[in-house]
């Protein structure tokens, strides 16, 4: 079952500016790696649920994953052959506004080797281009 909301406020929503980079949730908070964005974009909930499924798989149970993102805003789309007019579409998919330096994914518990290649796998989900990271340890 793909991720949504379980209430809204307002069931449609405008489409909305993204510009700007990441001022929060750009730092590896719970797991040891993490898998930053790089660029702008709509996540759907399918991409974000296909990239869970290929870490969890790819671990063995292993270690733990971490999704720190969440498709809050939907997407409308009216029918095909359908004639303008008539009022907004309905709410077809859920999407993440994410933007660059946010963190996704994020793994603990396993080796570098072994979070690198799982996220890896949930990089090719993603519809845009994401880099490996390490947490910040503090000194």
């Amino acid at each position: 079952m793909a991720m949504m909301p379980k209430r809204v406020k307002y069931r449609k929503s405008q489409r909305g500016k993204m510009k700007g980079n990441a001022s929060r949730g750009n730092f590896v908070t719970f797991g040891d790696f993490g898998l930053q964005a790089l660029e702008m974009s709509w996540v759907t909930a399918k991409n974000i649920e296909a990239g869970r499924v290929a870490a969890t798989h790819h671990l063995h149970r292993e270690g733990r994953v971490f999704v720190r993102i969440f498709p809050y805003k939907p997407v409308s789309k009216k029918p095909l052959e359908t004639r303008m007019g008539k009022g907004k579409g309905e709410p077809e998919i859920w999407v993440a506004r994410v933007r660059p330096g946010q963190i996704c994914f994020e793994v603990g518990g396993v080796s570098e080797e072994m979070a690198k290649q799982a996220l890896s796998r949930v990089a090719h989900k993603m519809p845009i281009r994401c880099r490996f990271i390490k947490r910040r340890h503090a000194i």
